[in-house]
């Protein structure tokens, strides 16, 4: 071989690797960079969304092309050299996802909490857990598990619902009550029978397929299974203690916060669905639809019931984001400031239904086909109104925490205890 031929190829690999390289764009540093790129990705998502609903699940090119965007890193903060989006910033990507499919949008809004819970681990635990700031965690929070004490840990079993993205994930963190000797065991604070959160890798856990449902049918949110696996004690963890960071992302309600940035990318979808149906629909004999009375008033009120909400939301959230990046606490919050923050992501759920129901009736016939993208909004946005932080278990935690009474799900308020 002579020297020009070995300076040829030694050029032609520095070709391909530059080319690899620009395929793969760097990742993005900053919450505006996470939010052009999921606005750019939003038609490819809204083109798979047939696919994505068929298959149950995110295909995996889907998976790669959100975490292409960075989403999956956006809880991780500067020290790890991650984005350290705001919750406010948070919210605006799971819309802009949400915009282009409803399942992409929850499984990312779910699998992006894996820097939140970096914060309630020991920071030398999460970094070896966490060798990538693009991993994914899914799971269920609600203790349903057994996890009985033994040296070191724990031995859990016990099987969950609601597993959303767990075909994609990573770690699989799952609530389990603790138990002693066969016994309940209390908590450190005097709760007659003590839970905390475990985190395994998604190789020890066994997906069950059973999510057949009526709409979000693309999260895969299956229930899933985990038996007699032991847990390290450093794997687990309790909201109440943040053991490494501080600041506005290190607070035990982190994770419900862009939660509403599912149901507002949706409704935000539907609305210009129809508004450029409209705009464009002319009827042999009563004309422009554009026009029509009845089309105004609709779209008009459903506009208005989305810009509210919308506002609601941030509003709120851009204040609770003030308060702690000063270094306050959520208690600092008045009481109809930290109230509004569960009331605004319940009535986010709420008004996105109704919206997309409106628009529905609106379009008649046209809208019951499977084509239609409303068709399958509808089934989407009735599916997640079922979730707890659309429930009037919100309404009656704040109204009693207005009231001075006990709220039955302090966490959505960020008191966890």
């Amino acid at each position: 071989m002579t020297i020009t031929q070995t300076h040829r190829e030694i050029a032609h690999a520095c070709r391909e690797t530059a080319a690899a390289s620009t395929d793969t764009p760097a990742p993005p540093l900053t919450g505006r960079e996470i939010l052009d790129r999921a606005r750019a990705i939003a038609p490819r998502l809204r083109e798979r969304s047939a696919d994505i609903e068929r298959e149950r699940r995110l295909p995996a090119d889907v998976v790669e092309l959100l975490r292409g965007t960075g989403v999956f890193r956006m809880g991780f903060g500067h020290r790890w050299g991650g984005p350290e989006t705001s919750s406010v910033e948070q919210t605006e990507v799971i819309e802009a996802l949400s915009y282009g499919d409803a399942a992409a949008g929850w499984c990312a809004m779910i699998g992006s909490d894996t820097g939140l819970y970096a914060a309630f681990l020991d920071e030398s635990v999460a970094r070896e857990m966490f060798p990538s700031l693009d991993m994914i965690t899914a799971g269920l929070l609600f203790p349903t598990g057994h996890a009985e004490r033994v040296p070191g840990g724990y031995r859990l079993t016990g099987r969950w619902q609601f597993g959303s993205g767990i075909t994609h994930s990573d770690w699989v963190i799952s609530g389990a009550f603790i138990y002693r000797d066969g016994r309940p065991d209390p908590s450190p604070s005097g709760d007659p029978h003590d839970s905390r959160l475990m985190m395994v890798p998604r190789g020890q856990v066994e997906v069950v397929d059973t999510w057949y449902t009526t709409g979000l049918a693309g999260s895969g949110s299956c229930d899933y299974t985990i038996t007699d696996i032991f847990v390290p004690e450093e794997h687990t963890l309790v909201f109440g203690s943040v053991r490494n960071g501080s600041g506005a992302l290190a607070q035990p309600e982190v994770h419900m916060r862009n939660m509403p940035g599912v149901p507002l990318g949706i409704a935000r979808a539907a609305l210009d669905h129809v508004r450029e149906i409209v705009a464009t629909r002319v009827h042999p004999v009563s004309g422009a639809a554009a026009d029509d009375y009845r089309m105004q008033v609709a779209i008009a009120d459903c506009e208005a019931d989305f810009v509210a909400t919308r506002s609601g939301v941030y509003a709120s959230m851009q204040r609770q984001h003030e308060v702690l990046a000063a270094g306050g606490s959520l208690d600092d919050l008045t009481p109809d400031e930290r109230a509004a923050l569960p009331l605004s992501r319940r009535h986010a759920f709420r008004t996105a239904r109704s919206i997309v129901g409106r628009l529905y009736d609106l379009l008649q016939t046209s809208s019951i086909y499977r084509p239609s993208p409303l068709d399958r909004w509808l089934r989407d946005t009735n599916t997640m109104c079922q979730h707890v932080v659309a429930q009037d278990r919100i309404l009656q935690s704040a109204g009693a925490y207005l009231l001075g009474g006990r709220p039955g799900f302090p966490l959505c308020l960020g008191i966890a205890s």
